[in-house]
């Protein structure tokens, strides 16, 4: 049985965290400061807190003396040991899962520590905060009367060791409280099948007979599944299958290649689309506002912020500063410590604060995911932007993106390769190239520097694929589902090079 929404105690526990949220939003400093310190207490007697004297720490200025900051590289050493069984390493808890990320230098991937207070006190608390601030925002929403379509990934036993490792989506899943379960599809088992393909045919079988009102799971995977649904029932959009849906939440990747394909298979001005700011490593931000890209920054999820300037980042320097000290449009690289065992962690994400009261955020890029062949400085951000651009200038949609460069060779300028998939593909590629390029000089100085006369960068080359290219790409990779998505841009060729061969 349904519970209605308006006499729901679901109702009742929404209205209660907005009075928290606001606690915060009033005091975000004292917060901060409280939580760290808290943090700090709970694990002095962990190997970490006494290498680094926690139990004598008494201030943000003891903490930032005795504990550097560190990259998940020089991280690692401490997370071996504890997926070798060690016990009271990071945090007094028992770690029972590891989410596995990209993104490491040295090894496939990132093993994130997952502590049942981050469960509960950060990922879950998130969760419930998004519907908050949705029924805040929109207090005739009868979504509760429907199900919730949630499209996760995978997770496995590790052999012979007392713990789980998988995406985040699946741990997440897996652990989910009664209340969560009573709204949600697909059923448990299918939700956390290892097979993508499998995984799909289940989840399209099982969600066609519901009455889905919302969505949540990443852009890319989610319109493949939803495009499954058009397929299996011959449907002309979503809301001839789902008449009551009403709210998609995302997160994990740009949205804004991907937002025109929604509004085309869910063609509804009543649909509304909320973004979150998660990772492995947390959750830090909400869209708290209709119509913006703007992330309120969580301050009570159990994460201590800090932040380094990426002009003093690209030097070397690891200086950080507090939440007091940030001021709008600069881009910082993002410090954490939290409540799952990560001290001054490095997460390697770049951020922006549009909003100072309360603090609001962009998520500009990657430490690590940017061209800098030829001095250009391209970020995630710049690329995507122009990419924007030039779909609404020439009326076309894309599938899927990445970048790298193509060197310069034999004296003759190099260049940025754009390998792209089309959903409508434009009239004149010619046309398309100009107009990303064009914004690229207009919105990054350095990029328009190299591109005077052609003398070190010439005018962008772009591939268009083969439908499905990525998608195989992806497969092969053993990447399918759950929070796995392509690269957007790089600095050398390997991967550019793996998906031409494949085209």
């Amino acid at each position: 049985m349904r519970i209605p929404f308006k006499n729901s105690f679901l109702s009742w526990m929404m209205k209660k965290r907005i009075h928290q949220i606001e606690l915060f939003l009033k005091y975000p400093f004292q917060v901060q400061d409280e939580l760290l310190l808290n943090l700090i207490d709970r694990a002095k007697n962990t190997e970490f807190g006494k290498k680094h004297s926690f139990s004598s720490i008494k201030s943000y200025e003891e903490f930032n003396k005795n504990v550097a900051v560190k990259t998940y590289e020089e991280f690692y050493p401490y997370i071996k040991k504890i997926r070798n069984g060690g016990k009271n390493i990071l945090w007094p808890e028992k770690i029972k899962w590891f989410a596995k990320s990209a993104g490491t230098t040295n090894a496939k991937s990132k093993y994130i520590p997952i502590t049942q207070q981050a469960l509960e006190e950060c990922h879950y608390k998130a969760g419930k905060d998004m519907l908050s601030i949705y029924c805040n925002n929109n207090p005739e929403t009868t979504f509760f009367d429907g199900m919730g379509l949630m499209l996760g990934g995978s997770q496995y036993q590790n052999p012979a060791k007392e713990y789980m490792d998988g995406d985040l989506s699946a741990i997440l899943i897996d652990n989910f409280p009664f209340w969560v379960n009573m709204h949600r599809t697909p059923d448990l088992a299918t939700a956390l099948l290892p097979k993508w393909e499998e995984k799909l045919e289940k989840i399209v079988q099982q969600a066609v007979n519901e009455d889905v009102s919302s969505l949540t799971g990443a852009p890319s995977w989610m319109l493949i599944l939803l495009n499954k649904i058009l397929e299996k029932t011959g449907a002309d959009n979503i809301l001839e299958v789902w008449p009551n849906l009403e709210l998609y939440m995302h997160g994990g990747m740009n949205f804004s290649p991907y937002k025109e394909q929604f509004k085309k298979i869910i063609p509804s001005p009543k649909m509304n689309y909320m973004e979150c700011y998660t990772a492995s490593e947390g959750y830090f931000g909400i869209q708290d506002q209709a119509n913006t890209n703007e992330l309120l920054l969580m301050l009570d999820y159990g994460i201590f912020y800090e932040f380094i300037a990426m002009e003093d980042f690209k030097k070397g320097s690891r200086k950080t500063i507090r939440l007091d000290q940030v001021k709008l449009n600069t881009t910082y690289a993002l410090v954490i410590t939290t409540n799952a065992g990560l001290w001054r962690y490095l997460i390697g994400d770049t951020i922006c604060f549009t909003n100072l009261s309360p603090f609001r955020i962009k998520i500009i890029g990657r430490t690590k995911s940017f061209i800098n062949a030829f001095g250009e400085e391209l970020v995630v951000e710049n690329a995507e932007n122009a990419l924007r651009h030039a779909c609404r200038k020439t009326k076309t949609t894309i599938k899927e993106f990445t970048v790298a460069p193509l060197y310069i060779n034999q004296n003759k300028s190099g260049a940025h390769q754009w390998l792209i998939e089309f959903e409508k593909k434009p009239k004149d590629l010619d046309i398309f190239t100009k107009e990303i390029d064009d914004f690229l000089q207009t919105i990054n100085s350095d990029y328009q520097a190299k591109r005077t006369n052609d003398l070190i960068l010439k005018m962008p080359k772009i591939e268009m694929l083969k439908s499905g290219t990525f998608y195989k790409w992806l497969g092969d990779k053993e990447k399918l589902g759950g929070q796995n998505k392509v690269p957007r841009l790089s600095n050398n060729r390997e991967i550019v090079e793996e998906i031409l061969k494949m085209n």
